[in-house]
């Protein structure tokens, strides 16, 4: 039997944050970097509409969902990960990115886990639904309305979410620190069970 259920993100928490930057610069005209984005929402960085940025994104959101780099270890420590734990990659693309999302998963041969497509950033619902113990996330606002809601959240730093942090969130800075908090995780849940808190 697995022990925790771990929620994952996917844009900017599996793969590279700025993934959309270079195709975004060239389609705009811009020449932003990475220093720039010091709000999640891009469509600021890059100094134009929502709209704007929301057609780009309609052109293009296959390519770059498809092309997307993924993090620095992400791929050895999301299979470390599953061995003992349940993973399920929560995600804010709108369900029409499924098969894309799917094929860059088979791609990348990342393990497999539940995927959920939500279309909405607002992801306390499903955390709620799969029980979940650890929710690893790159959005600020995601990770306090997870953690006001009794998630443990593991937030993972980006030049946008670098704001103070509440309780039940701990900020971590590449993909090794996630496996040390995972297994303490791990090690506190099994040391309450021996206790018979949980």
């Amino acid at each position: 039997m697995k022990s925790l259920n771990i929620c994952i993100d996917i844009d900017g928490t599996i793969t590279e944050p700025y993934y959309w930057m270079e195709l975004a610069n060239k389609y705009f005209n811009k020449n932003i970097t990475s220093k720039d984005v010091i709000e999640y929402d891009m469509h600021k960085a890059l100094n134009i509409t929502r709209e704007e940025f929301i057609k780009f994104y309609n052109i293009y959101a296959e390519e770059l969902h498809f092309k997307a780099d993924l993090r620095e270890k992400a791929k050895p420590i999301l299979q470390t990960i599953n061995k003992k734990h349940n993973i399920y990659y929560v995600t804010a693309r709108e369900p029409k990115m499924q098969e894309v999302t799917k094929k860059w998963f088979d791609i990348n041969k990342l393990p497999k886990g539940e995927l959920y497509l939500l279309g909405s950033h607002y992801k306390v619902e499903k955390a709620r639904e799969l029980e979940c113990n650890v929710f690893i996330e790159d959005r600020y606002e995601n990770a306090l309305q997870l953690a006001d809601s009794g998630f443990k959240v593991l937030l993972i730093d980006c030049e946008y979410n670098r704001y103070d942090l509440v309780s039940g969130i701990t900020r971590v800075y590449n993909w090794e620190e996630i496996l040390k908090e995972i297994n303490n995780c791990d090690i506190q849940k099994k040391k309450e069970i021996s206790v018979g808190i949980a």
